[in-house]
């Protein structure tokens, strides 16, 4: 009988500079699905296209450049899929921002496998805990973050649509 070789894992993670042109395109995919979910949500429309633009702009992710960041993306078989962002806020901690996967690879392992190489990338600058925030209309990303051990704890920031915080101790 001849042993078959495993099926390679479509999912690759790896830093990126956050000025890259797969970076900008995942950043802008994020901003307007958060941005939209959130007027929709409250206000019945889409984000303003003039209003999309300035804030995509205003945020270009330079907090993700080394030596105190990183940005990750995901690749689904070789197409960019996903990012997720670290920052250290001080020595021992980092923070995750934009973790996001496009809907079309949602439900493939990649959100889990994303998060997991944020956690390791912020182990790598030193930090011993990692923190988030996120909306309470983000279900599913809260639902991700428990179930991968994350602690809904005390605010940690004042980020104006921060609704629900998070921390997991990455020294164990």
């Amino acid at each position: 009988m001849t042993a078959m070789a495993p099926t390679p894992c479509p999912w690759t993670v790896a830093p990126e500079p956050f000025d890259s042109p797969d970076a900008a395109a995942l950043w802008r995919a994020y901003y307007t699905e958060v941005s939209d979910r959130w007027y929709l949500l409250h206000e019945g429309h889409r984000t303003d296209p003039a209003e999309l633009a300035r804030e995509i702009a205003a945020d270009s992710g330079s907090c993700f450049a080394p030596p105190g960041g990183v940005l990750l993306l995901a690749r689904y078989a070789g197409e960019p899929a996903g990012s997720a962002g670290v920052r250290l806020t001080d020595a021992t901690t980092a923070e995750l921002k934009r973790v996001f996967l496009r809907e079309e690879v949602r439900g493939r392992g990649g959100g889990a496998l994303l998060v997991r190489a944020a956690e390791d990338a912020a182990r790598a600058l030193g930090a011993g805990r990692i923190v988030l925030d996120t909306r309470g209309d983000l279900v599913e990303a809260r639902t991700l973050y428990a179930r991968l051990g994350y602690e809904e704890t005390e605010p940690h920031n004042d980020e104006e649509y921060a609704e629900h915080w998070f921390t997991k101790d990455l020294t164990g």
